[in-house]
This record gives C-alpha cells, sequence and structure tokens, in this order.
C-alpha cells in the first residue's frame, strides 16, 4: 500500500502572496510620496517679491534674474 500525500494545512500563509503585496505597497507609497511633493512644489509657486539685495553689494549673492 502506498501512503498518503500529505496534506497541506488550509491555514497556511502563502509568503509569496504576501511579499507581493508589501512591495506593491511600498511602490503605491513611494509613488504616492513623489506625487504628493510635485502636487506641493507646483501649488507654492511664492508671488513675485522685491529682492532685499541690491546689485551694488559686491560679494553677496543674490538673484540671477528676477522672475517679475
Amino acid at each position: 500500500m502506498s501512503a498518503a500525500p500529505p496534506a497541506t494545512r488550509p491555514g497556511r500563509l502563502n509568503w509569496r502572496l504576501i511579499s507581493a503585496l508589501i512591495v506593491a505597497g511600498g511602490v503605491l507609497l513611494f509613488a504616492g510620496a513623489n506625487a504628493h511633493l510635485v502636487y506641493v512644489a507646483l501649488g507654492s509657486q511664492p508671488d513675485c517679491v522685491p529682492h532685499e539685495k541690491t546689485a551694488d553689494g559686491a560679494g553677496t549673492y543674490r538673484a540671477a534674474r528676477s522672475s517679475c
């Protein structure tokens, strides 16, 4: 007589599925964070403000060209 094959347990975890879900969640989190970063960067453009530094100051940094 041949022995019966061992039955698989119904409560056994499918590690391949769990790892795929974890990776997919990480990719979605990364994509969402980058989309939020782009949204905030595009939505928070400051209005035109006058420069505090003048062009005649030696050794000081200022904007190369005004956006106004």
